[in-house]
C-alpha cells in the first residue's frame, strides 16, 4: 500500500459503499458526483486494490470492498469520538458536597448546566477536615467546607456566608416568631449535630456562637442525617435545632432565621492546585453567578462569623 490512507476518501467510500448508487451518494455528502467519483478512484489507487464493480446499472463491493467498508466504518467512528474529545475535553471532576441539599449541591447543580460534557460524581465527605485528606491523595478533586486557611497544594476561595438558621416543630412556641433570638434558645433543649450540613467544621462554628450566650446545647447524640431521621429526631425531642438556611424541608417543622446576632456560616471551595479543567472552571463561574444573584459574600454589619474566619474578613476589610 504505497499512501495512508486518506479519512476525507474514506468517508467518501463509506457513503458509495453503504448507498450502492454514486448519485445518492453525491447527494448525501453534498458533492458532485463527478467528484465523488474521482475520490474514489484516488482511494483505489491508494489502497492498491479494486475497491467497486461499477457497471451503467450497478455499483457493487468486491471482496476488498466488503473487507475496507468494515474497517473504515471503525477508523471513522474512533477518529470523530477523538475529534470531539479533542474540542471539548470533557473530563470528569469528583466533588464533595458535604449533604444533599447544601450550598454546595446549588453550585454543583448550576455547574452541571453550564457544562453539560462535564460528568462530576458527587460525594459526601462530611466537610473540609475529612475531604482535605482526600484532596492530597488525589482521590477527590474539590470540596466545600470552612477555609483551611494556607495549605500546600490546595487553592481555595470563599463561596458564600449563609445565614445560620433555627428548626422548630410547628407547633413550637418559638415558631410563633419571623426571627428567633438567639437568646430566647436558652433552655430549650437545642441541638446542632442533626443535619446534613453538621461536620466538624459546623460543630466548631456553633461552639463560638453559643458560648457567650451561656448556652447548653442538647447532650451529645450520634449525628442525624437524612430528612426522615431529622424529622424523628425533632419529634422525640421536641427542640430547636441550629441550622442553615438551605435546611431542606422537614415533615412537621418550620425554619425561622437566626437573629441577634445575624450569624453567618462560612462556605469555602477547595481545590487541588495543578487542576486545570472545565469541570473547574464551571463550578468557579457557578458560585459567581450565585454569589451575584443572591449576594452570598455579603456580610451585613454587625454579623457574626466564627474564627478564624472573621479575623480574616476583618483584616481584609482594614486592607481595602
Amino acid at each position: 500500500m504505497p499512501d495512508d490512507l486518506d479519512i476525507h476518501l474514506l468517508r467518501h467510500f463509506v457513503a458509495v459503499a453503504e448507498e450502492l448508487h454514486f448519485s445518492r451518494a453525491a447527494q448525501r455528502l453534498f458533492v458532485a458526483q463527478q467528484a465523488l467519483s474521482r475520490d474514489i478512484r484516488r482511494l483505489e489507487r491508494q489502497a492498491g486494490v479494486r475497491l467497486l464493480d461499477r457497471t451503467t446499472r450497478r455499483v457493487a463491493l468486491t471482496p476488498a470492498g466488503r473487507t475496507l467498508l468494515r474497517r473504515a466504518r471503525e477508523l471513522l467512528a474512533l477518529h470523530d469520538t477523538t475529534v470531539r474529545e479533542l474540542r471539548v475535553q470533557p473530563g470528569s471532576l469528583t466533588v464533595d458536597v458535604v449533604g444533599t441539599g447544601l450550598t454546595p449541591t446549588l453550585v454543583l447543580a448550576a455547574a452541571r448546566r453550564h457544562v453539560p460534557t462535564v460528568e462530576f460524581f458527587a460525594r459526601f465527605h462530611t466537610g473540609t477536615e475529612a475531604a482535605a485528606p482526600l484532596l492530597l491523595a488525589e482521590r477527590l478533586d474539590v470540596t466545600f467546607g470552612r477555609n483551611l486557611g494556607p495549605a500546600d497544594d490546595i487553592r481555595q476561595r470563599p463561596v458564600r456566608y449563609e445565614p445560620i438558621a433555627v428548626l422548630l416543630p410547628e407547633r413550637h412556641a418559638l415558631a410563633r416568631l419571623d426571627a428567633v433570638p438567639l437568646a430566647s434558645l436558652r433552655g430549650t433543649g437545642l441541638c446542632f449535630r442533626a443535619g446534613n450540613h453538621a461536620t466538624p467544621g459546623w460543630d466548631h462554628a456553633i461552639r463560638q456562637l453559643l458560648t457567650p450566650f451561656e448556652l447548653d446545647a442538647a447532650g451529645a447524640h450520634p449525628h442525624v442525617q437524612g430528612t426522615d431521621e431529622l424529622a424523628q429526631h425533632i419529634n422525640d425531642r421536641n427542640a430547636p435545632i441550629i441550622t442553615m438556611t438551605t435546611q431542606p424541608a422537614v415533615p412537621g417543622t418550620v425554619l425561622r432565621p437566626l437573629v441577634e446576632p445575624v450569624a453567618l456560616f462560612p462556605w469555602a471551595m477547595m481545590w487541588r492546585t495543578h487542576i486545570d479543567q472545565d469541570g473547574l472552571r464551571a463550578l468557579s463561574g457557578a458560585v459567581d453567578d450565585l454569589a451575584a444573584i443572591g449576594n452570598w459574600l455579603s456580610i451585613p454589619d454587625n454579623a457574626w462569623l466564627p474564627e478564624p474566619e472573621a479575623g480574616r474578613f476583618s483584616n481584609t476589610r482594614k486592607a481595602g
